[in-house]
C-alpha cells in the first residue's frame, strides 16, 4: 500500500494558496480510486483547516514540519516535538540581541494555536502579522499573556538577510534545533526565519505515519528546504518545476509548475485517473 504525502503551499496550492479546481477533482478521483493520501506542511492546524475540508483528506495530517500530527477522526494530536524551555531562552536571545521581535507560536488545549509577541518596533513586522501570523493562529497576544504551561511549537521572526543570517548561526551552536529561512517577499530585504526542535521534521512525521497505519511505500511532493527531511524518507519524490534548485535535485523526478496542476497531472497520469 502507498500513502501519497503533499505539502501545501508552491506545490499543491496554486499561486492564490487555494486547491485549484482540476486538483480538487483529482484529489476526488484518489479518494474514490481509495489511493491514500494526506499532508505535511509548515502551516498550522488553524491555517490549513478550513483550506483540507472537503477534499477527502482522512488520515493524519503533519503540521508546523513535524512538530505535530492531527488526527482528523478523533480532533486529538500526537507525536509532539515542542521546544524545552532550555531552547525557548536561546532562541528569544538569539532573536532580541539583534533588535527584532519573536513570534512564539503555541498549541493549546482545542487544539488552539496562538502566537505571542513583545511590542513590535518595524512596519514590516506588523505586515508580517497581518499577511502571516493572524492567518497561522486562532489568536495573536502580548508575550507577557503567554501561559506558562503553554507547549511551544515554534519561534518566527523577520529581519534584513544579514540580521536572519546572524540568528541562524546563534542557532547553530544549540544541537537541540533547527532553523529554516528565505525570502520574506520576493523582490526587497527582508528575510524570515522558523525555529523548531530538531526531532519535528516532515521526515520523522512520515516515518511516524508509515510505520502507525501500516503501508509500505510512501511518495511525496515538496518544494522547500523543509522537505528535503521527507524526500529522504520517502519512496519516491517529486519536485514542482518552481522548487529550490536543491530541492529539484534531491527529487526523483521534477514535475510540473505548482501554478499549471504540476502535481494533478502527474497524479493522473501515474494512476490513471
Amino acid at each position: 500500500m502507498e500513502l501519497i504525502v503533499f505539502d501545501l503551499d508552491g506545490t499543491l496550492l496554486n499561486r492564490e494558496a487555494q486547491i485549484s479546481g482540476r486538483t480538487r477533482d483529482t484529489l476526488a478521483a484518489l479518494a474514490d480510486r481509495g489511493i491514500a493520501y494526506t499532508v505535511a506542511t509548515g502551516r498550522s492546524l488553524h491555517a490549513s483547516r478550513r483550506l483540507l475540508e472537503g477534499h477527502g483528506f482522512a488520515l493524519p495530517h503533519v503540521f508546523k514540519n513535524g512538530v505535530m500530527i492531527w488526527d482528523p477522526a478523533t480532533g486529538t494530536t500526537f507525536d509532539e516535538n515542542f521546544l524545552t524551555p532550555t531552547e525557548i531562552e536561546h532562541v528569544l536571545t538569539a532573536i532580541l540581541a539583534q533588535n527584532i521581535t519573536p513570534f512564539v507560536a503555541t498549541v493549546e488545549p482545542g487544539p488552539r494555536h496562538a502566537v505571542y509577541h513583545p511590542p513590535t518596533t518595524r512596519k514590516v513586522e506588523l505586515e508580517l502579522i497581518n499577511a502571516f501570523v493572524l492567518s497561522e493562529a486562532d489568536a495573536v497576544a502580548p508575550l507577557a499573556e503567554l501561559p506558562a504551561d503553554a507547549d511551544i511549537s515554534n519561534i518566527s521572526a523577520i529581519g534584513s538577510h544579514e540580521v536572519i543570517k546572524k540568528i541562524a548561526t546563534l542557532i547553530d551552536s544549540e544541537p537541540h534545533l533547527v532553523a529554516y529561512s528565505g525570502d520574506a517577499w520576493e523582490g526587497n530585504n527582508w528575510a524570515w526565519i522558523d525555529i523548531h526542535h530538531t526531532e519535528a521534521s516532515k521526515g520523522g512525521a512520515v516515518r511516524t505515519l508509515k510505520s502507525q497505519l501500516g503501508f509500505s511505500r510512501v511518495v511525496c511532493f515538496g518544494d522547500g528546504a523543509n522537505d528535503l527531511s521527507m524526500f529522504a524518507a520517502a519512496d519516491e519524490a517529486y519536485a514542482p518545476a518552481n522548487a529550490e534548485s536543491d530541492v529539484r535535485a534531491a527529487a526523483t523526478a521534477v514535475i510540473g509548475h505548482h501554478d499549471e496542476d504540476g502535481v494533478a497531472d502527474f497524479l493522473r497520469e501515474r494512476f490513471s485517473l
